[in-house]
Formats: C-alpha cells, structure tokens, sequence
C-alpha cells in the first residue's frame, strides 16, 4: 500500500471510531481500558480525572499504546496500532475546545477541577487486517 493511501486510510479510522483502547504501564505491566477519542490529524485527545490510574501511569512512563479501529466485521475489518507519547493537560483553551455533553456524566462542565486532557502524540501507527496479511507503517508521521 502506497503511504498517500495508506494516510488516507488511517485518517479515516481515526474519524470514523472514536472508542478505542489506551494501554499504560503499571507497576512494569500493560494495563489497558476503553477510551473515548478526539483527534485533531493524527493526534489523539481523551478526557480522564486527574486522580486516575492512568494519570499516574503516564506521569511515571509517558509511553501509551492505542488500538482503534476494529468493529469484529470479518478478517478485512482494519484497524490501527498506536505508539504514543501521551502528556497531561490542564489548560483551559485545551479543556474548553474538548468539551461536550458526552463528558457530563463523569464531570460537572469544563471548568470541573478533576477534569484534565491527555494528548496522545504518535510515534509509529500500524494499519492492520488489511486483507493481505500485512502489517503496513506509516514511515513519515512528522509530515502528517
């Protein structure tokens, strides 16, 4: 697959799933959990409490894995594998442009104290199930 079609088809994925999962390090071991995504390009962004798990995780090792994408349709079904630095925001212009109703059940607005960003910045995305048995990397991420 060409890298122009192959940054097509990830864009794609990341604009048509928004769950998918964030996988951190705890205690030396991966620890993953459903997420919901926003992405600006090929950077992810996902709203947390400030008192979780995973923000704990990332303060001690920023490295994140995402996989989003796969909807159980067959063995064509494609998805993307994420590497990523994620780090933690708590910025109002961030938070602000983030929010939506979605977030009410686990916030009370924008301005909530608990409520903070992470940003998810890829270091290699792998487009996967494609049909042809391969594993196809985008080689140019700086250039999306």
């Amino acid at each position: 697959m060409d890298q122009q079609k192959l940054k097509q088809t990830i864009i794609k994925i990341i604009d048509d799933h928004q769950i998918g999962t964030l996988a951190t390090i705890e205690n030396n071991k991966p620890y993953s959990r459903y997420m919901t995504f926003f992405n600006e390009g090929i950077t992810f962004y996902t709203a947390t409490n400030k008192e979780t798990h995973k923000v704990e995780d990332i303060k001690q090792n920023a490295n994140v894995h995402i996989l989003i994408g796969y909807t159980f349709d067959g063995t064509t079904d494609e998805y993307i594998e994420v590497e990523g630095e994620a780090s933690i925001h708590d910025d109002e212009k961030m938070k602000q442009h983030l929010w939506n109703e979605k977030l009410e059940p686990w916030f009370s607005g924008p301005d909530d104290p608990n409520y903070i960003v992470l940003k998810i910045s890829p270091t290699e995305i792998r487009l996967k199930n494609t049909g042809d048995a391969k594993t196809h990397k985008l080689k140019d991420i700086a250039s999306f």
